[in-house]
C-alpha cells in the first residue's frame, strides 16, 4: 500500500483522536496507512471491524467462509436482516463502506491454508484473531509469531471473554503460552450461548488494543491476558510469562 498522507477532510473527521494527549496528526497518518487483517466476521469481527473503519485505519482484509444467518443478528452487529443468506465477508464489506468511504476492504470468503495465512500475515501490519476455536487461534498464533507480526486474539462465550496480545518484536509470550491451559473446549456460543454486548465489549478492546499497537500509544497488554466477567462486570489481569518449553515463541 503506497504511503499515504493524511488529508485535511480526514484531519477534521479524526479531530477528536487527534486532540487526544499524546496522539497526534502524525500516529493519525501512521493509522490510515496500517493494513489489518481480521480473521472472522461474526461478533467479535463485526464489533473490532466497526471500530477499526471509524477510527481511521488504512485497509483491512476480512476473512470468513460463513454465511449471515438469521440467528447470527443477535450480535454480529455488520450484518442486518437483508443480509441472510448472504456472505458474511461481502455482508461486512457493505455496511464498512457506509461507515468510512476512506477504507480499503479486501474479502476473502474461504478458510485460509497453512500457505495461504503465512503469505496473508505477511502483507498486515497487525492481526486480529477474532475465530471460534482453540486449533485455529494457534495456529494463527503461530505464523504471526514466525512473520514478527502483531498479533490481538479474542474470545468471548456465555457471560465471558478475553482479550491477549501477542508482540513479537518485544518478545512477548504468545497465545501457546496459555493455550493450553485451556484444555481440549471446544465449546461454542451454539452450544453455551453469549450474551450480545459481550462481544461488543471484547471486539472493541481488540480494535482499541489493535490501534495502541500499530501507532506505539498508550501501553499495549503484552504478557497480560484480560479476561471479563459479565455478571459482574469486572476485569481480572492475569500476567503470562513466555514458557521455556514454549514451541513457538521460545523457537523463534
Amino acid at each position: 500500500m503506497k504511503k499515504k498522507s493524511i488529508s485535511t477532510e480526514q484531519a477534521l473527521r479524526y479531530n477528536r483522536q487527534i486532540l487526544l494527549q499524546g496522539f497526534d496528526l502524525q500516529k493519525q497518518e501512521t493509522l490510515i496507512n496500517t493494513r489489518a487483517l481480521v480473521i472472522g466476521a461474526g461478533g467479535l469481527g463485526c464489533a473490532a471491524l466497526q471500530y477499526l473503519a471509524a477510527a481511521g485505519i488504512g485497509a483491512v482484509t476480512i476473512v470468513d467462509d460463513d454465511t449471515v444467518e438469521t440467528t447470527n443478528l443477535q450480535r454480529q452487529i455488520l450484518h442486518y436482516e437483508t443480509s441472510v443468506g448472504n456472505k458474511k465477508v461481502d455482508s461486512a464489506a457493505r455496511t464498512l463502506r457506509q461507515i468510512n468511504r476512506f477504507l480499503e476492504i479486501t474479502t476473502i470468503d474461504r478458510r485460509l491454508s497453512q500457505s495461504a495465512l503465512e503469505i496473508e500475515v505477511q502483507k498486515h501490519d497487525i492481526v486480529l484473531d477474532c475465530s471460534d476455536n482453540l486449533r485455529a487461534r494457534n495456529q494463527i498464533n503461530d505464523v504471526c509469531y514466525a512473520h514478527n507480526t502483531a498479533l490481538v486474539s479474542g474470545a468471548a462465550i456465555r457471560m465471558e471473554g478475553q482479550i491477549f496480545c501477542v508482540i513479537p518484536h518485544r518478545k512477548t509470550a504468545c497465545y501457546r503460552c496459555i493455550s493450553h491451559y485451556f484444555g481440549e473446549q471446544h465449546l461454542t456460543c451454539v452450544e453455551s450461548g453469549v450474551m450480545s454486548p459481550i462481544v461488543g465489549i471484547i471486539g472493541a478492546m481488540q480494535a482499541l488494543e489493535s490501534i495502541k499497537i500499530v501507532t506505539n500509544y498508550g501501553e499495549p497488554t503484552g504478557n497480560n491476558l484480560h479476561i471479563f466477567d459479565g455478571m459482574s462486570s469486572q476485569w481480572q489481569v492475569i500476567n503470562v510469562n513466555p514458557q521455556a518449553t514454549c514451541p513457538t515463541c521460545c523457537q523463534a
